[in-house]
């Protein structure tokens, strides 16, 4: 998620309270708390409220905490090893799970996470619920391209999704795309293993015939070569394809300004002196692949405003990430999308800007049921 962007369409100024996980991550404590540190010092309006082992917070932190942050303490940490829904259920003081009851009661905003993408993903759907008529909840994430950002999802909060979910992802990435990208009308396409409506998994099929019915602006299936050329404005996934895509482009960009680039310019005399010709233009390259600055992915359909980030973040991505959660809290998205699904019944479903389309899904009462269990099966791919 671009904080540029999510900056234009916050509904206000207000002060918002962010719930940081100072336990996910490969390198928590350490650096999450610093990450979180940094951005509380250069945003003294805000609040930060700091979620894990107090101890080890402090440790941490090595100083005074700064006026505007403080420490909520919690006894356990999901591991990276734990099964996510069952550890979310058997460690209820994980320091996950403290986080989305600070939303839930309106103690914070939002939650910031580089922990357990399943953890995170399970936390918010028993403790926070899905919104009514969303049946499961997907991962968003911005893509950079030459053409300008799209929006690709799921990327890894639930596995197993059917035709209907997809169908679900597309409207909930449309109106992401509309609030947060600034497209009026945005395109939509399936990821698949070819252009054709025939091709694909059954999933991949059955949407595509609820997509074409709909009244989003839904262009056809596209292929992974396509990506890059922004053929549309949202794509959609299941989320272990999502996964991997997200993860490859990572890789891609990595080894291409890391190791490529830096081969080819330290090989000679010659190589050296085209990269100090060139470093203008390629830091320019760099810059625009700087995966830390989007801070993260946001959950979609759920009520609370959740942003799960890498799990290898360090401190620079986390403030990134604190950022852009507090900025989204303001742009109060899930509200966005409990409107656009407000509408939805049996037999009807809700585009983007809440009107009735031939979409099928059945509305759900969050609130009054417990999440079903098939639903708490998120996709144990690390964040």
């Amino acid at each position: 998620m671009d904080l540029s962007a999510v900056r234009k369409y916050a509904t206000s100024d207000r002060v918002v309270r962010v719930a940081v996980d100072a336990m996910g991550g490969d390198h928590g404590p350490a650096e999450t708390v610093a990450g979180a540190l940094a951005y509380a010092t250069e945003h003294p309006a805000e609040e930060i409220i700091l979620v894990g082992d107090e101890a080890r917070i402090h440790a941490a932190a090595g100083s005074a905490l700064p006026a505007n942050t403080r420490i909520v303490h919690a006894t356990e940490v999901v591991d990276m090893e734990d099964h996510p829904a069952a550890a979310v259920r058997r460690k209820r003081d994980a320091s996950i799970n403290v986080c989305m009851r600070l939303v839930r009661d309106g103690v914070a905003d939002a939650v910031v996470t580089a922990g357990h993408t399943g953890a995170a993903v399970a936390a918010a759907i028993l403790l926070l619920r899905r919104l009514p008529g969303v049946d499961r909840p997907a991962l968003a994430v911005q893509l950079t391209t030459a053409r300008g950002p799209f929006v690709l999802l799921d990327i890894g909060a639930t596995t197993d999704s059917t035709g209907h979910n997809l169908a679900q992802y597309a409207r909930m990435g449309a109106l992401y795309a509309e609030r947060v990208l600034d497209v009026p009308r945005p395109s939509v396409a399936l990821l698949s293993i070819g252009e054709e409506s025939g091709k694909g998994e059954a999933r991949v099929q059955e949407a595509t015939e609820r997509l074409a019915a709909s009244d989003l602006n839904f262009i056809g299936n596209v292929e992974g070569r396509h990506l890059v050329e922004h053929v549309a404005d949202v794509v959609v996934c299941d989320a272990a394809v999502g996964n991997v895509t997200i993860k490859f482009f990572e890789g891609l960009s990595s080894f291409i300004l890391r190791d490529l680039l830096r081969r080819e310019f330290e090989r000679d005399l010659r190589g050296r002196l085209a990269y100090l010709l060139l470093r203008p233009g390629i830091a320019r390259i760099r810059e625009v692949f700087d995966y830390e600055k989007l801070g993260g992915s946001p959950l979609l359909g759920v009520r609370g405003t959740v942003l799960i980030t890498h799990g290898r973040a360090r401190r620079r991505m986390i403030s990134y990430a604190v950022a852009v959660g507090a900025h989204a809290a303001r742009a109060r998205i899930p509200q966005a999308i409990a409107d656009a699904f407000r509408y939805e019944s049996p037999g009807a479903a809700a585009g983007p800007g809440g009107a009735a389309g031939p979409m099928a899904a059945a509305a759900e009462p969050v609130a009054d049921a417990a999440p079903d269990p098939a639903d708490v099966s998120p996709a144990e791919t690390a964040s």
